[in-house]
């Protein structure tokens, strides 16, 4: 194990896939010289060349029906967005067509294509630039759907992506990249639809997705202070999503506290909660609850932003809440 930043492990991951495989190619704005807007891929220019590492105009339809064409054509594209706010003005290219092709064909025509963007509020760059839209992508068939947690599982889910046949929407969080985690050395991939726990406990389950799983362990240890023994889950994947670990941990628990950034409102929190609802109902000892972001727009102003957020403490108190009442 060696120390690098969540950025690092997305470049890494990229650059290895480019180096194994020929036909992987990078497109997105600023992505050359500047190795993008978030400066988590430099160097990818330098080393490859502008034929497989390209910039592009400010134009995600175009450019994404760009990546769209290319895996069509047997390359496997990596189309760089750089805020999941703008995904919208490509959605026809991904919801009409890059996730639909596969089918339509008859299993004829693959899209191995991967979207890398970003999510997440917390930079004070207001409403268009800090949601987390994950739910949008997820009720589109046709489309897997990552959202990793720490820098280690960044870079082993994005190497799976950019080699499946089928096209991903690869969600990173913009808060993450300058921090430091512990990455494996030398090769390895993390397999979609198999969730980690990052916690055992008996008293509660927790499932956040993205770094919310890291904020809800966080809070798992600050509870056992007050003798609350939390599991947490990082489901890694939300398509697929591995709803056995979830009903299995939650029937030894009785409790389920779902907490995921994107808004409450036909959100993730509410799917996960009622696609496993079923399984759990006679095992549970309290209702389901999420912890989500409220359905406003994100404000400008860090005082009015960071209260809309779920944090660690927000978790904490909130499984206090449930557990002890």
């Amino acid at each position: 194990m060696r120390k690098i930043t969540y950025g690092q492990a997305i470049c890494e991951a990229i650059d290895e896939e480019m180096a194994r495989d020929k036909s992987v190619i990078f497109l997105g704005e600023d992505i050359e010289v500047l190795g993008g807007n978030f400066r988590a891929t430099p160097g990818l220019y330098e080393k490859y060349g502008g034929w497989r590492v390209r910039n592009t105009p400010i134009s995600e339809n175009s450019f994404t029906g760009l990546g769209l064409g290319a895996a069509l054509t047997g390359l496997r594209p990596i189309v760089e967005i750089m805020f999941c706010d703008f995904m919208m003005l490509a959605g026809d290219q991904i919801v009409n067509q890059i996730a639909k092709i596969r089918y339509m064909s008859g299993g004829q025509a693959r899209v191995p294509l991967t979207i890398r963007t970003t999510l997440g509020a917390g930079r004070s760059t207001a409403a268009q630039h800090s949601q987390s839209l994950q739910a949008i992508v997820c009720h589109i068939p046709g489309l897997k759907v990552v959202m990793p947690s720490s820098a280690s599982e960044a870079k082993g889910l994005l190497k799976t992506a950019i080699r499946d046949d089928n096209p991903v929407v690869f969600f990173e969080h913009k808060m993450e990249y300058n921090k430091t985690y512990e990455v494996p050395e030398g090769e390895y991939i993390i397999p979609f639809g198999v969730a980690n726990i990052l916690k055992e406990g008996k008293d509660i389950t927790i499932v956040g997705t993205s770094n919310q799983a890291l904020k809800a362990l966080q809070a798992a240890e600050e509870l056992t202070k007050e003798g609350i023994d939390a599991e947490v889950i990082d489901p890694r994947t939300l398509v697929p999503l591995d709803k056995d670990t979830i009903i299995k941990s939650v029937k030894k628990t009785g409790r389920l506290l779902i907490v995921d950034e994107g808004y409450e409102r036909c959100g993730v929190a509410g799917e996960i909660a009622m696609s496993i609802l079923k399984d759990v109902f006679y095992h549970l000892n309290a209702p389901i609850e999420r912890l989500t972001t409220a359905n406003v727009p994100i404000p400008f102003s860090p005082a009015l932003e960071f209260p809309l957020i779920p944090d660690e403490k927000k978790i904490y108190q909130r499984v206090k809440d449930m557990v002890l009442g």
